[in-house]
């Protein structure tokens, strides 16, 4: 019997993230092979467009999956318009700008983003000393593991680009994955997606037995089993 071709998985992680946040993502490696994309330091005032196909360069293999979680959503999004993928899958994160929530589009309009002090995704370490309770000292340790990113020149740009992003409609055959309790990105302003209960922006994390239970089909058919008719 003729052995079934390899699926290559290529996995974005959102912003300032480094990609151990799929360190327990699972899938059959009979069928599939997982590769974590890092993020690039972008050009000066490079657009999305040319980011996105400095990213593509990065893939040898034909018609990859490409999953991509947060901003990294965006990234996968803007990649596939560039390169023939088998599927493209985005979680915790947003198909077009409608999506947005108000927060952002008002940061949009008024342009007052440009005033974040991303200088200070330097400093995590100063917060955990002043963080009150278990559970702010619990997400600061998540912070300082998986958020490594911390270049202003990068951070700089990919505040702006996600929260300009132009993208008026949803690319046609996206398959979104969002949690019902996403603090980031609100579940009211999210359309058309597979609904994680309880799942929130790190899920990816902190729910990924979920996703081992349920990527692989996602994958093959763009639904949850119980979903198919």
């Amino acid at each position: 019997m003729k052995k079934s071709p390899v699926t290559h998985v290529y996995c974005m992680p959102g912003l300032a993230a480094n990609p151990s946040i799929f360190e327990r993502i699972e899938l059959p490696k009979d069928r599939f092979e997982i590769h974590w994309l890092d993020w690039l330091l972008p050009k000066p005032k490079e657009s999305l467009k040319d980011y996105a196909l400095r990213m593509c360069d990065r893939i040898p293999h034909e018609k990859p999956v490409l999953i991509g979680v947060s901003f990294g959503g965006v990234i996968v999004q803007e990649m596939s318009l560039l390169m023939d993928v088998k599927r493209v899958i985005i979680i915790s994160s947003v198909k077009c700008e409608k999506e947005l929530p108000r927060r952002m589009r008002f940061a949009r309009s008024t342009g007052i983003f440009r005033i974040f002090p991303t200088s200070l995704a330097r400093h995590v370490d100063a917060f955990e000393h002043i963080a009150l309770g278990d559970f702010a000292r619990k997400r600061i340790e998540l912070y300082k593991k998986y958020l490594s990113i911390t270049d202003t020149r990068y951070l700089d740009w990919a505040i702006e680009k996600m929260v300009c992003w132009d993208q008026p409609e949803p690319i046609p055959g996206v398959v979104h994955i969002h949690g019902d309790k996403d603090e980031i990105f609100p579940y009211r302003y999210i359309k058309g997606c597979i609904t994680v209960p309880g799942g929130t922006h790190i899920m990816i994390i902190n729910r990924f037995r979920w996703f081992n239970e349920n990527l692989e089909e996602i994958i093959l058919t763009g639904k949850l089993k119980k979903e198919k008719n």
